[in-house]
C-alpha cells in the first residue's frame, strides 16, 4: 500500500517532546489521573485501589457496555449497539474507511483537514476528490462545489466538523444540505467530530451527522473534548450495518482496547458535563487573548476560530511555513505547526487550548521572533 507521509504527525513527532511553549498541541490541557478521578468528588486512592484488583484480560471486546451506554447518550439518535469503541479517533477513522472503501469508490473529503481522511481511502484504491475550504469563506464548504462533485460512484463524503486546522463550525442548515446531496447518490457521510462540543457560542445548534442521516457515520475520542490523549480511545457511532461491518474488519487489527482505559473512560464520561465546562473555559478566554494579540501583531492575521481548538494563521512574511516554524523553534523553544502541514503555504497553525500560562509566553515568543526576522529577512 503507498501512501504519503502523514505531514502533521511526522511534524508533531520530530519536535513536540523538546518544546519549551507548546502551542502546536490540539487537545485541550491535559487532565491528570488525579484530577479525572477527582472530577467528581471521588477518592483516588480508592479508586485506583479498586482498579488494583481487576485482573488484566481483553475486558470486552467492543467496548464496555457502561462506556457504550455513555457515549450513546452523547447523541440524540443512538443505541448502545450502534457504538464501536476504537483506540482514539484515528483508529476509528481508519476502521470505517478500511471496511467501507474499495477501490474504484469515489470519495469526496473537505480540505484542509486531517490528512487521514483523503490519503487513506486513495490508499485503498478510491478516487478522492478534495472540497477547498477557503479563508474568504470562512472555511465553509461550498455546496454547489459539492454538487458539481458528486457522481454515481461517490461512495462517502468525509466532512470535519468542527474543523481541524480552522476551527470553522458548519451549522445544522449546511449539515442538512450536505445529507441531501448525499442522499441524491445515497452515499455515507463520515464526519470526524473529535471537537463536537467545543464551541465558542453557548447558543449554536450543530448536531451530529449520525442524528441527521440514516447513512451518517460519527467518529470520536476521549482525546480532545475530554482532555485524555493518553487514554487512546476513541469510537464510531453508526447505522447497524456500518458496526457490524466495522466489527468484521477490527477483528483482524484490534482484538479490544485496554481495559483500565475503558474504566477511566467511563469515570470521565459520566462527569462529561463538568469537564465540558472545564475545558470551554479553558477554550474561550485563551481564545481571548489570541484574539488580542492577532489584532496587535501587525504580521499576522486569521479567521477566527468558532470552535475547537485550532486556528490557522495567516502571516506576512517572506518565509515559507516550516522555515518559519522551525526558525521560531531553534530561537526559542516555542512551537507551531507549518501550513505546509495542510497545504496551505503562508500560514502556521495553532493549539490555543493549552495551559493558559504556555499560550501567553508562546505569543510573546513568536513576536519576539518576528522582530528579529524584520533587520535581515525584511530588509530587502
Amino acid at each position: 500500500m503507498d501512501i504519503k507521509t502523514f505531514a502533521v504527525e511526522h511534524w508533531m513527532n520530530l519536535y513536540e517532546m523538546e518544546a519549551v511553549y507548546n502551542i502546536a498541541e490540539t487537545c485541550v490541557e491535559s487532565l491528570t489521573v488525579n484530577e479525572l478521578i477527582a472530577i467528581d468528588g471521588t477518592n483516588p486512592e480508592e479508586f485506583l485501589r479498586n482498579i488494583g484488583k481487576k485482573k488484566l484480560t481483553y475486558g470486552h471486546i467492543e467496548g464496555s457496555p457502561e462506556f457504550r451506554t455513555l457515549v450513546s447518550k452523547l447523541y440524540k439518535n443512538v443505541e448502545p449497539e450502534n457504538v464501536l469503541m476504537m483506540n482514539g479517533a484515528i483508529g476509528a477513522n481508519f476502521l470505517v474507511l478500511y471496511s467501507l472503501i474499495e477501490p474504484g469508490d469515489h470519495v469526496i473529503a473537505v480540505h484542509p483537514t486531517y490528512q487521514q481522511l483523503y490519503d487513506v481511502p486513495a490508499s485503498f484504491g478510491a478516487s478522492v476528490d478534495l472540497l477547498p475550504l477557503r479563508p474568504e469563506n470562512k472555511f465553509l464548504p461550498d455546496l454547489e462545489e459539492l454538487k458539481s462533485l458528486v457522481n454515481k460512484k461517490t461512495k462517502m463524503i468525509i466532512i470535519n466538523n468542527p474543523n481541524n486546522p480552522s476551527g470553522a463550525i458548519i451549522e445544522r442548515k449546511m449539515l442538512e444540505d450536505i445529507v441531501e446531496i448525499a442522499r441524491s447518490c445515497n452515499a455515507y457521510i463520515l464526519c470526524d467530530e473529535v471537537y463536537r462540543n467545543l464551541l465558542q457560542e453557548d447558543d449554536l445548534d450543530i448536531p451530529s451527522i449520525v442524528d441527521l442521516y440514516e447513512k451518517g457515520i460519527s467518529t470520536s475520542s476521549m482525546s480532545k473534548v475530554l482532555s485524555l490523549a493518553g487514554l487512546r480511545l476513541g469510537w464510531i457511532a453508526g447505522p447497524k450495518n456500518v458496526i457490524g461491518e466495522c466489527f468484521k474488519h477490527r477483528d483482524y487489527t484490534t482484538i479490544s482496547c485496554g481495559m483500565i482505559d475503558d474504566i477511566l473512560a467511563v469515570h470521565a464520561l459520566k462527569n462529561y458535563n463538568n469537564i465540558l465546562k472545564r475545558n470551554r473555559e479553558i477554550i474561550r478566554n485563551n481564545l481571548a487573548i489570541l484574539d488580542v494579540w492577532v489584532q496587535q501583531e501587525p504580521s499576522f492575521s486569521y479567521v477566527k476560530p468558532r470552535a475547537g481548538t485550532t486556528a490557522m494563521l495567516k502571516y506576512d512574511l517572506p518565509l515559507s511555513s516550516e522555515e518559519f516554524c522551525v526558525g521560531l523553534f531553534k530561537a526559542n523553544g516555542a512551537f507551531l505547526t507549518p501550513g505546509s502541514c495542510f497545504d496551505m503555504e503562508g500560514h502556521v497553525r495553532i493549539g490555543y487550548a493549552c495551559d493558559t500560562n504556555v499560550l501567553v509566553e508562546g505569543l510573546k515568543k513568536v513576536s519576539e521572533y518576528v522582530q528579529t526576522l524584520k533587520p535581515t529577512t525584511l530588509e530587502v
